[in-house]
């Protein structure tokens, strides 16, 4: 298993006006409002469930909460549950002594211990054996468990933050997922939203990887291309900020001059980029005519509708669907260029060179 994509830790203030030690990168409202949350029950001692899809930085957020709490100064230990065989669980976890089963040749001390006064992070919570999560609850409850092969119990001051991109309510149903061990967990619930509904991010965090990447390969590359930036858009991102960081790699190592063209990104994301012309634009959220009231700007910043003939070349016709979804875009921004970029989920100078192509002034 991949770790979670990893950044350097910047200062970043909360909509609280507090100010949070984190490695998540992005401005959107959707991580402003998640970061917010992460402050709030830092210096709390109760346990915490973190819900996500694979790649959305679930560990991440799970040390923005550490880093942020009184025990910042101990041990954050994770745990990689997916990782871990379920014979080797509870050795994993609290530890044996030896001689307790075959090949303990010698005593182990266990991720609990090694997290005593700190944080203990479980990722993937939902594959931790039935026989296992019995023993986990027993720590919940009084912070005491027993190492494998031993009578003797030993005490610990742990907080437990733990993740999973599993359904755990329809395991439960199923008989896989202890109930009581999921109330123990679920005390406070954060969600890491996908990429895909944080699309305001991407061109942050591409842009990120990219000065990584190149510096890490010694390469001249400062920028990505207007029409790299639209595909990376135009895409859904199943894999989230690491399937990004991947595609940025390998964009870097493909790459000659000093921008990432299109062509260098996977071949997936290529072909969102050249569906841009109408699949994109009807892909992309429809404006929020409902939430945002219509401003009727002069004639002057936004030109009249104009009406293309069923016969026109198809080329025409695709320029005829962008040229009105800029002026749609346009009537719902008053005119203001930088709202209307924003409205459509591209770049400002984007924006500005589609309009000086179209000839809207």
């Amino acid at each position: 298993r991949q770790p979670e994509p990893t950044a350097t830790v910047v200062r970043r203030a909360a909509s609280s006006d507090r100010a949070v030690e984190t490695a998540i990168r992005g401005s959107s409202r959707a991580v402003r409002r998640m970061l917010d949350q992460a402050v709030k029950i830092a210096g709390s001692r109760a346990a915490v469930l973190i819900r996500g899809e694979s790649g959305t930085g679930k560990e991440l957020l799970a040390r923005t909460i550490h880093d942020n709490s009184p025990r910042a100064g101990r041990a954050f230990v994770a745990v990689h549950c997916a990782a871990l065989s379920p014979s080797l669980q509870e050795s994993e976890l609290f530890g044996h002594v030896k001689g307790a089963f075959t090949g303990a040749d010698r005593p182990r001390v266990g991720r609990f211990e090694k997290a005593d006064g700190g944080t203990l992070f479980l990722d993937e919570v939902g594959d931790i054996s039935f026989e296992t999560q019995t023993k986990l609850l027993r720590v919940l409850q009084d912070q005491t468990f027993e190492r494998v092969g031993s009578t003797e119990t030993i005490r610990v001051d742990v907080r437990i933050i733990a993740a999973t991109h599993r359904d755990l309510e329809a395991m439960i149903r199923e008989g896989r997922f202890r109930e009581d061990l999921y109330y123990r967990l679920n005390v406070i619930s954060l969600v890491c939203p996908p990429l895909r509904e944080r699309r305001d991010d991407i061109f942050e965090l591409a842009l990120y990887f990219l000065r990584r990447e190149a510096q890490q390969n010694g390469k001249p590359i400062v920028r990505l291309s207007d029409a790299a930036i639209e595909a990376l858009r135009a895409y859904d991102w199943p894999g989230n900020v690491r399937e990004l960081e991947n595609a940025i790699q390998r964009a870097v190592i493909l790459a000659e001059g000093d921008a990432i063209e299109v062509g260098d990104l996977p071949p997936e994301i290529v072909a969102s980029g050249h569906r841009t012309g109408v699949s994109a634009l009807r892909r992309r959220q429809p404006l929020p005519t409902r939430s945002m009231p219509i401003a009727t700007p002069s004639r002057q910043h936004v030109p009249a509708r104009t009406a293309q003939p069923d016969d026109a070349p198809i080329d025409d016709k695709l320029a005829a669907i962008e040229r009105q979804h800029l002026l749609d875009a346009l009537a719902q921004s008053g005119g203001n260029k930088s709202q209307a970029a924003r409205l459509l989920g591209i770049p400002r100078s984007t924006l500005f060179s589609k309009l000086r192509r179209l000839g809207i002034e």
